[in-house]
């Protein structure tokens, strides 16, 4: 909430946390994606200290942050209680699951302790059933690419 602009390095697409948990400093990543939304929104509303500026350049607020949050979750029809704290959990949660090295998610998330990292092992790990077997994968694209072949063939292509 208290990011200011020259924490965010668009040339090496990381931003620079300052000081958050546990104390440190740690650089996060940006995501390719973001890159065109988070120019616009510089020069959109170019922010003058801080990356996201509440009433009269202040930063936002936690309560602000948390508002916006839930109108967002409502907007969506998300109806899981979110905190800004449950996006970390999902961020952590799905960079192991990428096959991200615990010890770079430690990094990421600022523990002092590995296993306070190792939490997120025990949730990646409920998604074991939702895993997609490679056979049945292989299989489905085969029938799809039957299906779009069969729509050419009809369509007179």
């Amino acid at each position: 909430m208290a990011l200011k602009c020259n924490a965010l390095d668009l040339q090496r697409m990381q931003v620079h946390v300052k000081m958050a948990k546990n104390k440190k400093d740690r650089y996060i990543p940006l995501a390719q994606n973001i890159m065109p939304m988070l120019r616009n929104y510089l020069i959109t509303y170019n922010p003058k200290q801080y990356f996201i500026e509440g009433q009269g350049d202040h930063p936002y607020t936690a309560s602000s942050v948390r508002a916006l949050l839930k109108k967002s979750c409502k907007f969506a029809r998300i109806t899981k209680h979110i905190t800004p704290h449950t996006l970390r959990h999902s961020y952590a949660t799905h960079l192991i699951e990428n096959g991200v090295n615990l010890r770079y998610v430690q990094d990421l998330l600022g523990h002092s302790k590995p296993e306070t990292t190792m939490i997120y092992t025990h949730i990646a790990r409920n998604d074991l059933m939702s895993i997609t077997n490679p056979l049945d994968v292989a299989v489905n694209r085969f029938l799809q690419k039957d299906n779009d072949n069969e729509k050419l063939r009809l369509s007179g292509f």
